[in-house]
C-alpha cells in the first residue's frame, strides 16, 4: 500500500495486498473474511491477514508525519499568497508540523 493513507488500515486491505481485491467477497462482523469461492479462511490464511495488518499498521503510524502537512493544494496557494504579499506563511506552517514530528 502507499503511505501517506489518511485512515488506519483494515483487514480487507491487508486482504487485498495478500490476495488481490478479486479473492475474498467481504470481512463479517467477526473479522472472518468470506471468500467468493466460499472456503472458510485457513489458519495460514489468517496469519497472514493478521501479520499484513500489523506491516501496515506500523508504516501507517512511521508516516503519522505526512498527513500532519497540508494538502498540496492549500501548500501551493499558500506559496502563491507568501510571494504575492511577501509573507511566510508556507515556510512556517512547514516548519510546525517538523517541529511538531521530529524524525527519528
Amino acid at each position: 500500500m502507499a503511505n501517506g493513507r489518511i485512515i488506519k488500515p483494515s483487514k480487507i486491505e491487508a486482504v487485498i495486498d495478500l490476495y488481490g481485491d478479486s479473492s475474498y467477497h467481504m470481512a463479517d462482523v467477526n473479522g472472518k473474511v468470506i471468500w467468493k469461492d466460499g472456503h472458510e479462511t485457513t489458519a495460514e490464511e489468517t496469519t497472514a491477514i493478521n501479520a499484513k495488518v500489523i506491516e501496515l499498521e506500523a508504516e501507517y503510524d512511521a508516516n503519522q508525519r505526512d498527513r500532519q502537512y497540508p494538502s498540496i493544494g492549500d501548500q501551493l496557494d499558500m506559496q502563491y499568497h507568501d510571494s504575492v504579499r511577501g509573507t511566510t506563511t508556507w515556510v512556517d506552517a512547514v516548519a510546525k508540523v517538523k517541529a511538531d514530528n521530529p524524525k527519528e
